[in-house]
């Protein structure tokens, strides 16, 4: 287990490199976003299971491949699919190679957004004040929580207090964070959530919990990393999105394909499916759809001057196309 010092440490590294530059049906993941407006969510963050894991948290990064349909189905809604970012591995990723370049023109910076990755960060422990009345905690107690970059800064920089002098995480001195919702204009609002000053130890439930079933292994719940094939199907499927053209169930359907799509004949090797996606409210946390948290987007790289705008949609497409034959 990593000690807060180096916590500290790897935090402010990361700080300084910036200024320079899969859950099933049951209801483990904890959905803090539906507790009531005016309430408050008391978590016990719990170490990762992986020794080599600075954090107790694991980062993951999404990338939202919109389609207006599915080939061949005159009656299909649109749809959405998520595939991770492949700078979670720190590999080049295909799809921000090419938006990047997007926000060096005023025209194509919504385009940019609309495509740019999403962040959310994974963590597990215990829920000791659950202020909402029809969650049901499962058989193993130890919940995930999938938490927003707004609430995630709160955690982070708090651990740079030097008041705090132990692991926010340990058995016997550690401290709990407060999920508080508020609501800013028309969305719900988290920025008041804050760590407890007062340390507690776990009680005999939740030691037993840990003895029992275990920690969970945070990477685990990180999507798999794409093979070269299927790497090849998401560039694909972003250069599709961006033209419009509705999802291709044969041609992309063994790699990655809508929540509730089937395909004939697919293999019958793992296939990832991506969850549905509600609309995105224009906010920094957006409700998700259970199971799985909606991540909330990254801010955008900075825009550079801008260029003469108000192109229509065939004539950003062109640019886009042109840049891509160079």
């Amino acid at each position: 287990m990593a000690s807060l010092a180096e916590i500290r440490a790897k935090l402010k590294a990361q700080e300084t490199r910036s200024e320079r530059g899969t859950s099933g049906g049951d209801n483990a993941i904890y959905p803090h976003w539906n507790i009531p407006e005016g309430s408050t969510a008391v978590l016990r963050f719990l170490p990762d299971a992986d020794p080599n894991n600075t954090f107790f948290w694991m980062e993951r990064q999404m990338i939202r491949l919109p389609f207006s349909g599915i080939k061949g189905d005159m009656n299909s809604k649109p749809v959405t699919i998520q595939v991770p970012c492949v700078e979670m591995w720190n590999e080049t990723c295909p799809i921000l190679s090419e938006v990047r370049v997007w926000f060096k023109d005023k025209s194509l910076e919504d385009m940019g957004r609309k495509y740019w990755k999403k962040r959310s960060y994974i963590f597990q422990g215990f829920v000791t004040e659950n202020p909402m009345v029809d969650d049901t905690s499962p058989e193993n107690p130890i919940r995930r929580f999938v938490i927003s970059p707004s609430i995630f800064n709160l955690v982070k920089d708090a651990l740079m207090d030097p008041d705090i002098q132990e692991m926010p995480t340990d058995y016997t001195a550690g401290l709990d964070f407060r999920v508080t919702k508020t609501t800013k204009g028309q969305y719900a609002d988290y920025s008041t959530s804050k760590w407890s000053r007062k340390e507690t130890a776990l009680d005999a439930t939740q030691m037993a919990a840990v003895d029992s079933f275990g920690l969970h292994n945070l990477a685990d719940f990180l999507p798999k990393q794409p093979s070269e094939v299927e790497l090849q199907a998401i560039k694909e499927m972003f250069e599709a999105s961006v033209d419009g053209q509705p999802y291709d169930t044969e041609r992309w359907g063994q790699y990655y394909r809508p929540y509730g799509v089937s395909v004939p004949d697919a293999p019958t090797a793992p296939v990832a499916v991506a969850a549905p996606v509600a609309v995105a409210a224009p906010v920094a946390e957006a409700a998700p759809v259970a199971p799985v948290a909606a991540p909330v987007a990254e801010p955008a790289p900075a825009v550079e001057a801008p260029t003469e705008g108000g192109k229509s949609a065939e004539d950003i497409l062109a640019m886009i196309r042109s840049r891509q034959k160079t």
